[in-house]
């Protein structure tokens, strides 16, 4: 986040906006990390999230290379005399070169990005910050709401298939069913190949495709007629599409929408996500309060980890609000646990054990915290929700 350029001896924030998540995390990476670039979806975003003395060079995207997004730039630069910028644009014309020179852009670089031609604008852009410049302050996640009035959303992820991520989702929102007065809701964002209505037993009526068909009408009424009810836990899911196809007709702003009125009326939002990054999950993860990653005990799984918390880093996405599951923890595979958290230089949450019990309830379409309360994965399950809906213990 903070970075010094050698020309001006300034610390500033490097700060990439976008709208598309993908694309800002490509131009992060093109930035290196030594960079420490945040991302953000909006420069309203950035506003939010940092002091307005903040010396910062931004780096805008192509959603931010028309009328529009150079005006809010303008806008933002006049309450912000310690700001600069650059434009990466999908195609220059002399016109786009006038309009952002006139809004006080440094620089405009054209797609594909380089990482040279990238750094040296950036470099040019952060020689026009005052020489003299406030410290930087933090770049720090903010709500829109109260806390209090919002539900806390906790996305589950795994870098990759098998991990045990849809057992750690469903298990994890009956046990904070059990811990608040308020509803709970999994939400099924595995849109290709999600499995939360089998692992509950679930004939569901309705999926997420059905809230993405009525999305321009989509209030919390009509949101919560679309969720089915699990009678054991008292759990309101929405499930993933019945087919693969389906997944295309479900964007990023339909998820986020989706997920913004479950928050409105539920205590926890549960969303199982697919083990891949697409639109539709980065969007998730940087609007989620915490981030469930769940990891399998072999190299390929923590190989995978590694580079989804580079990822994630990249995203801007602060690392406090991931919490490291490690899954068949107990597992004869010579992998030590400390090992495994020195590489991933995360501290392992919670130690889920390898037991018959999962892939028995999972056959059963019974979750294991109502099939066999009292086992091993049970109560590892219980820690994991004493993270965030803790609870006495006698």
């Amino acid at each position: 986040m903070e970075t010094a350029d050698p020309t001006t001896a300034v610390n500033f924030s490097i700060a990439v906006v976008d709208q598309d998540p993908r694309l800002r995390t490509m131009i992060a990476m093109q930035l290196g990390e030594s960079a420490q670039a945040s991302s953000f979806p909006s420069l309203d975003v950035v506003e939010s999230r940092t002091a307005p003395n903040t010396p910062m060079v931004v780096v805008m995207g192509p959603s931010l290379a028309n009328d529009a997004g150079l005006a809010d730039f303008s806008r933002t630069a006049r309450t912000r005399p310690a700001l600069s910028a650059v434009l990466v644009a999908e195609e220059l014309s002399t016109a786009l070169l006038q309009q952002a020179m006139r809004c006080g852009v440094s620089d405009v670089i054209v797609m594909p990005v380089e990482h040279d031609q990238l750094i040296e604008a950036v470099a040019r852009a952060a020689e026009q910050l005052p020489t003299v410049a406030a410290p930087v302050a933090p770049i720090v996640p903010g709500r829109e709401e109260p806390e209090d009035k919002r539900g806390h959303v906790i996305s589950v992820f795994s870098a990759k298939g098998g991990a045990g991520k849809s057992v750690v989702a469903a298990n994890l929102a009956i046990l904070l069913a059990r811990r608040t007065d308020k509803p709970v809701a999994l939400l099924d964002a595995d849109l290709q190949f999600g499995d939360t209505a089998v692992m509950l037993k679930l004939s569901p009526q309705h999926t997420v495709v059905d809230a993405v068909n009525s999305i321009s009408r989509l209030d919390v009424p009509l949101m919560k007629s679309l969720l089915v009810r699990h009678e054991a836990s008292g759990v309101l899911v929405l499930p993933a599409p019945t087919e693969p196809a389906f997944a295309d007709q479900v964007g990023a702003q339909d998820m986020l929408k989706i997920v913004d009125l479950l928050r409105e009326f539920c205590g926890f939002v549960v969303v199982d996500t697919p083990a891949h990054f697409n639109d539709v999950v980065l969007s998730v993860l940087e609007a989620s309060d915490d981030i469930v990653l769940v990891a399998g005990m072999d190299i390929p799984n923590i190989k995978n980890v590694k580079i989804a918390l580079q990822t994630l880093r990249l995203l801007g996405i602060p690392m406090a609000k991931l919490k490291l599951i490690l899954n068949r923890a107990n597992s004869k595979v010579k992998l030590d646990i400390g090992e495994v958290e020195k590489t991933l230089q995360l501290k392992a949450d919670c130690l889920i054990p390898s037991d018959i019990v999962v892939p028995r309830s999972v056959n059963k379409g019974v979750p294991a915290v109502l099939d066999e309360p009292k086992s091993g994965v049970a109560r590892s399950m219980e820690q994991l929700a004493d993270l965030f809906a803790p609870v006495r213990r006698r």
